[in-house]
This record gives C-alpha cells, structure tokens and sequence, in this order.
C-alpha cells in the first residue's frame, strides 16, 4: 500500500507541477502553441511557449490568461505581429519575480514587433475647446478610437511581465509602437514590475487615461524611456527605472497635447540614466535630456535621480541637461504657474541642470513658482527595485 500510495504523489505531482512528500520538486514542463487572430473565447494559456501570429486581440468581454513564466513569441520574418487588448478586453498576465511572463520577438532585433497595446475608455484631453469626453485615433497603425469617461476602467493585471525587441516604427511620427502602449485605460488596470527591453520606440507610453505604472523598467529603448500625451493623469506612479544605452532620446517625455489642465501625473522614486556614448536617435531633432517638458506638460515628481546627460560633441556640439522647457507657453503656465514640482532630485555626471529649447526664456531654479517646486538634494535615492529573473536577460541584470 505504500509503494501505490507514492506512485500516487509522483503522478499527481507530474500533472500539477508540485512537490512531492519528500520535498523533490518537480519540473514542469512547458506545452506549446500559437496565438493569432481575434480572441473572441475567454481562455487561459497554461505555462508554456506560444508563437504570436500577427495581431492577436482581445476582444470586449474577453479575457485572456497567461499562466507564470510563459514565454511568447513573434517572428518579423511572417508579418506584423503585436497583442492587443481592446476596449472591454482583459489581459491578466500575472508572473513573479522568478518566472516573469515574457513577450519577446524570435530575431532579438530591436522594432521587430508591435509590444503590448492596450485600449480602454478613461478620460483623454486633447482640445482645450472641445467637451468631455475627448476621443482620438490611434497611432499604431490601427488607428482605433480611444477615450471616453470611464475613470476607473480595467483591461486586468500585468505583474512581472516583460516585453523585449518591440517598438515597431510603421511611419516616423505617425503609426509608431511601444514597448507597452497605453490608450486611455483607466485606474482599474494594474501595472506592477513591468520591463520594456530594447525596444525601437519608447518603453512605455500612456496616451491619456488614469491608471498607475508601479516598478518599471525601461531598458535600452531607442526613443523615450518614458512618454506620454492626451492629459495622462495616474497618481500612484512609483518606483520608475531607465537605463539608456548605444541610442536614445529622452528619459522622461512630457506633454499635454497644449492643453493646460488643471491636473496632472505624480510620480515618485524615479532613477533616470544615461550611458557613456549613448547618442540621440536622429541628429535632425536633438534629444538628450532626461526629463522634458513640451506642450503643457506638467506633474508632480520626487526622490529622482538623474545621471549621465552629457553635451553631445559629435557630430556637431549640443547641450544636454537634467531638465529641458521646450517652449515658452510651457514655460509660463507650466513652470512659472506652479504645475510642475521637482523635488529631492539628486543630479550627477550631467553637464546642464536646466535647457531652453527657445531663446525667449531662460530657465533657472527661480524660475519654479512657488521656489518649494524645485529642490536638489544629495541624497535621493531613487527607484527601489528587488533584482531577480524579471530584470534578468541574457544573464545581465537590467538595474545598474
């Protein structure tokens, strides 16, 4: 009775991927398939290995998934490949630090896929004039209508998912896409340690609606680390890493499509950095600062640290800095109007704490109105972020 009684724990611990009695664990092993077309059938995909097939998407009242340590991959060399949450769709993708989810591209070329881009119906504004709600088209070449009045919409759960080589540039400053991308979705969705590896475009960028990014890493991202337009208004932002390297522009990209609201994005523990040689992405539209602001940007940010924004010397002499004012009605109603605080902001190995991007203005420490909206510290610490296999790629750690 005891011999089948054991038979019996080894079994059931093959098909349940636990252990048995006497502590042996046991290796699970992966199943696989493929992912491709609309998903109109809630489903979850056990652990496993899938192929992603073109644009796989969620459909409204969907929900889709993916058990821990899942890896899914797309191929540039059969198409445009991308997965895409809906409106009314759900993606829970809830991995750990040991086995993150990853979503990553078979070639390792960075702009081979189109990332993750999710849809909702929270509020965007993109017109000073126009009443709420606000709609707008997408951008990522599918050119969907985002925007709505629903604040608290939810597309589900992404913990310890990480999304490599994306950012696919369909048409420069026209159909382009991200690590993650972002369109209104709303503060029911949660954003937990996510990472944006080497992407063609930026980590991670929110066109409008108010959810919360916790513990990101943005990696090596060619344009911005971190973007985002259409009155994007999350207020429980934390813990925000970037590390650019070979190419990138910005750390931080910050712009309200020239709407000057009366709310704004709040961020704290923020590390943004810049590797020795790492050049601006095209020598046409110079960007090597880490935080800028443009067109009504503003926001609340704190405990940050910036290193590493050097002046470019070649191919022809530009200054970089810590923080860029691109344009003077930013600079007026932004900075001076109180609706842009920097505080505990720690600078180091950068050449300029502050860039105009008009001769029309100079911006300096006392141009922050009231003078408590800029402070320098020494001592910031900046984003706390645990090591582990999520920040782990090809043996490297992505936390420097």
């Amino acid at each position: 009775m005891k011999k089948i009684a054991f038979s019996i724990a080894i079994i059931a611990a093959v098909f349940t991927g636990c252990s048995i009695n006497d502590g042996t664990e046991v290796v699970k092993n992966p199943v696989t398939g493929e992912i491709t077309g609309d998903l109109t059938v809630s489903k979850t995909y056990p652990y496993g290995n899938y192929t992603l097939k073109g644009f796989a998407k969620v459909a409204s009242g969907v929900t889709i998934t993916f058990e821990a340590g899942s890896t899914i991959t797309a191929d540039k060399t059969d198409g445009d490949d991308a997965f895409v949450i809906l409106n009314g769709g759900k993606l829970i993708a809830i991995g750990t630090a040991t086995e993150p989810i990853v979503f990553t591209e078979k070639s390792k070329v960075a702009g081979s896929w189109g990332g993750i881009i999710m849809y909702g119906d929270a509020p965007i504004v993109n017109s000073a004039t126009n009443p709420a709600p606000q709609t707008a088209t997408s951008e990522d070449g599918l050119a969907l209508p985002y925007g709505g009045s629903n604040a608290t919409h939810n597309g589900g759960t992404l913990k310890y998912v990480r999304v490599e080589y994306a950012g696919q540039v369909i048409t420069q400053n026209n159909k382009e896409q991200n690590g993650f991308s972002f369109y209104s979705v709303g503060s029911g969705t949660t954003l937990e340690n996510l990472v944006s590896y080497k992407g063609n475009d930026d980590g991670f960028e929110f066109y409008g609606g108010t959810v919360s990014l916790k513990n990101a890493i943005s990696y090596g991202n060619a344009d911005d680390a971190f973007d985002w337009q259409d009155g994007w208004r999350g207020q429980e932002n934390t813990n925000w890493y970037a590390y650019q390297e070979v190419v990138g522009n910005y750390g931080m990209e910050i712009e309200a499509k020239s709407v000057n609201n009366s709310f704004w994005p709040k961020v704290t523990n923020i590390t943004l950095k810049r590797a020795p040689g790492t050049a601006t992405e095209a020598q046409s539209e110079i960007q090597l600062d880490a935080i800028q602001f443009k067109k009504e940007g503003n926001g609340e940010y704190s405990n940050i640290i910036i290193d590493g924004y050097k002046n470019q010397t070649t191919p022809t002499a530009k200054n970089g800095g810590a923080i860029q004012i691109l344009d003077l009605t930013t600079y007026n109603n932004q900075v001076v109007g109180g609706k842009i605080k920097l505080t505990n902001v720690t600078i180091t190995n950068t050449d300029n704490t502050f860039i105009s991007g008009a001769s029309t203005f100079t911006v300096a420490a006392s141009s922050f109105l009231p003078t408590t909206n800029w402070a320098t510290s020494t001592t910031a610490t900046g984003a706390a972020l645990t090591n582990g296999p999520w920040a782990i790629v090809n043996g490297a750690s992505l936390i420097k």
